[in-house]
C-alpha cells in the first residue's frame, strides 16, 4: 500500500512539473498602438500563420464569417469618435469581423459586442456600427503571419490594413483632428499666450487653412516674445512666403539662418538655404 501511494505521489509531482512548462502559442497575441492626429487607436488580436495551408477559400471559406484573426475576436479601440468608410463610429472598443464574400471583395464589420470567442453564436445586426466593403488586392508574394496595421497616416486619418497569405485589404477611416484643434484654437483666442498664437499659426500653415489668419497670429506671437528662436523665425518666413510676401520671407529666412549658424544647428541652416534658393535669393 505504501509503495502504491509513493507511485501516485511521484506521478502527481511529475504531472505538476510538466503542467508548469510554457510553450509558444500557435497564434501569438499582438497589441498594436498608433496615434493618428490626436486620436489613439489600439488593436488587439491573435496572429495565425499559413503553415502550408490554403487560407482563403479553404480554411476560411468564401461566404463565411471570419473573426479577423485567431482565438478571441480581434478588438479595435478608438479614443475619439471616428468615421470608418464614411460611417460615424463613437469612441470605444469594437470587435472586427470579416465576411469573406469572394476572392475579390470582403465586408469588414465593426461590432459593438467585444465579448465573443470567434464570431457570435447569435448575430445581432443592431450591434453593427459600421461595415466597410473593401476590394481584395492580390499581393505577388505570400505573407506567412497575418498582420493588421495602420498605414497611409495623415493628420486626419489613414487606413486599417489587413494582409495575410496573398490577400490585402485597406479600410479607410478619418479622425476629428481638425475639429479638435480648431475648437482648441477658438477657445483660447480670447486671451492666448505667445505659444498659443505660434502653435495656431503653424497649424494653419501646415493644414492649408486661412494664411492671413496665420500671418496675423505669427506676427502677434513674435511681438510677445522677447527673443524669438531661429525655429520660430523660420516658421514666420514660411508663413510670409505662403502669404505671397516673398521679400519679407527672404529677410526672415536670412535672420533664421544666421541665428541657426550661431546656435550650431546645421539642419535649420540647410532648411533656410533651401528656401532661399526656392525663393530666388541665392
Amino acid at each position: 500500500m505504501k509503495k502504491l501511494l509513493l507511485v501516485f505521489a511521484v506521478f502527481a509531482m511529475t504531472f505538476t512539473s510538466y503542467a508548469q512548462i510554457e510553450t509558444p502559442a500557435p497564434s501569438p497575441l499582438a497589441k498594436f498602438e498608433q496615434k493618428v492626429g490626436l486620436t489613439d487607436i489600439t488593436i488587439e488580436y491573435s496572429r495565425p500563420s499559413v503553415k502550408g495551408r490554403t487560407i482563403f477559400g479553404d480554411l476560411e471559406p468564401y461566404g463565411g464569417m471570419w473573426r479577423t484573426g485567431a482565438n478571441k475576436n480581434t478588438i479595435i479601440t478608438f479614443s475619439d469618435d471616428v468615421t470608418i468608410a464614411g460611417q460615424d463610429v463613437k469612441a470605444g472598443a469594437y470587435a472586427m469581423f470579416t465576411k469573406l464574400n469572394s476572392a475579390k471583395q470582403w465586408d469588414v464589420i465593426f461590432y459593438s459586442d467585444t465579448e465573443n470567442w470567434g464570431a457570435p453564436r447569435e448575430w445581432d445586426d443592431s450591434k453593427v456600427v459600421a461595415t466597410a466593403k473593401v476590394d481584395v488586392i492580390e499581393v505577388p508574394f505570400s505573407i506567412e503571419t497575418m498582420t493588421i496595421d495602420i498605414n497611409n497616416i495623415t493628420n486626419n486619418g489613414g487606413t486599417i490594413d489587413i494582409i495575410w497569405e496573398k490577400s490585402y485589404v485597406a479600410i479607410p477611416f478619418t479622425v476629428p483632428t481638425d475639429k479638435k484643434v480648431t475648437s482648441a484654437i477658438d477657445s483660447v483666442m480670447s486671451g492666448p499666450s505667445a505659444n498659443d498664437y505660434y502653435a495656431s499659426a503653424v497649424y494653419y500653415l501646415n493644414s492649408g487653412k486661412d494664411i492671413k489668419k496665420a500671418k496675423t497670429w505669427i506676427d502677434k506671437a513674435m511681438s510677445m516674445i522677447e527673443k524669438p528662436g531661429f525655429w520660430q523665425v523660420r516658421q514666420q518666413s514660411l508663413i510670409y512666403a505662403a502669404a505671397g510676401e516673398k521679400k519679407a520671407a527672404i529677410e526672415l529666412a536670412k535672420k533664421s539662418m544666421q541665428a541657426a549658424k550661431e546656435a550650431g544647428n546645421q539642419n535649420y541652416v540647410n532648411q533656410n538655404m533651401e528656401s532661399l534658393k526656392e525663393w530666388g535669393a541665392m
